[in-house]
């Protein structure tokens, strides 16, 4: 194996950023990053934390992690979202993202969430395997909905 999975600290943000564009490049939204290595640090490390991250490390570098935060389900009570799990493409196949998924799992059981949500893009038929072989279910029949800051502002505008 050769990595530890542990919880991120504040300096290992600028490699959690760049796993974060690296997945932005992997799912073709090579634009799409906002976020910045001061806005990690401030919502994950400040009076209020909005995120919990686990990283992987290899030889004193990140080689991936799992950033999850709270949310809340009307049927089932407290639950987790996994907002990403990130495993960079030379270290894919070794391990490392069991790991980093067993970490959440276990962390989430230790919380006594209900469930552990997520999604995953259709055409990563990779990562479906690997959830699917995890027993995770892949609700296919469930569109992700979203409302940018544009739409807000817009939608706002027509009330």
């Amino acid at each position: 194996m050769g990595f530890i999975i542990r919880d991120a600290v504040k300096t290992d943000m600028p490699q959690v950023l760049a796993l974060i564009q690296e997945l932005a490049v992997f799912e073709k939204e090579d634009d799409a990053v906002e976020i910045t290595v001061e806005d990690l640090v401030a919502d994950g490390f400040g009076a209020v934390t909005k995120f919990h991250c686990f990283v992987a490390e290899k030889e004193g570098s990140i080689a991936g992690m799992a950033l999850i935060y709270p949310r809340y389900s009307t049927w089932k009570g407290a639950i987790i979202h996994l907002e990403d799990l990130i495993v960079t493409e030379k270290m894919r196949g070794s391990g490392l993202g069991t790991a980093l998924l067993n970490k959440v799992v276990q962390y989430g059981h230790e919380l006594g969430v209900k469930r552990i949500s997520w999604e995953v893009i259709d055409w990563n038929e990779a990562a479906i395997k690997f959830y699917e072989s995890k027993g995770a279910k892949v609700m296919r029949d469930w569109d992700v909905v979203q409302l940018n800051e544009e739409g807000m502002h817009t939608y706002l505008n027509n009330l």
